[in-house]
């Protein structure tokens, strides 16, 4: 028997929707990648927070960007932490390639050849509680489905 994978439960519903990252996981529930921006000076708010540190405006939401990134670093876990994720696996930062400030990390299983500036694409991962999370792969795996 595996051990059950922790996994993030954001509220979704408009009536308890989390004010920082419920837009995040409501756009990768619809097949998107987005990022919290604000609407008054236009700055990506990353990390997602409902006041903009730069103009000190509160009118800020969400909108999509294109599900491609580059790989700005990444790491391979060799030492198990988890019963979960059985070793090895890969934990990637990517930059986004609307906005390369805004970094996003990955899981990926086993070793893969990576190497910095590699361009990814997105896929929507669905769990067993709905909660559906974006992650990357590498573009030229062929497979662009999610």
């Amino acid at each position: 028997m595996t051990a059950a994978r922790p996994v993030p439960a954001p509220r979704l519903a408009p009536a308890t929707s989390d004010p920082d990252t419920g837009g995040f996981f409501a756009a990768a529930a619809r097949g998107q990648v987005a990022l919290r921006y604000c609407a008054g000076c236009g700055a990506v708010l990353h990390l997602p927070r409902a006041y903009c540190w730069h103009c000190g405006g509160w009118d800020t939401g969400y909108r999509a960007v294109a599900p491609r990134a580059r790989v700005y670093s990444w790491t391979v876990v060799e030492h198990q932490v988890h019963p979960a994720y059985p070793v090895p696996y890969t934990v990637a930062l990517v930059e986004l390639a609307d906005e390369p400030a805004a970094r996003l990390v990955t899981f990926l299983p086993g070793r893969p050849a990576l190497h910095p500036g590699q361009e990814l694409r997105a896929w929507f991962e669905r769990l067993e509680n709905g909660t559906v999370l974006v992650q990357w792969r590498p573009a030229n795996t062929g497979d662009e489905a999610g």
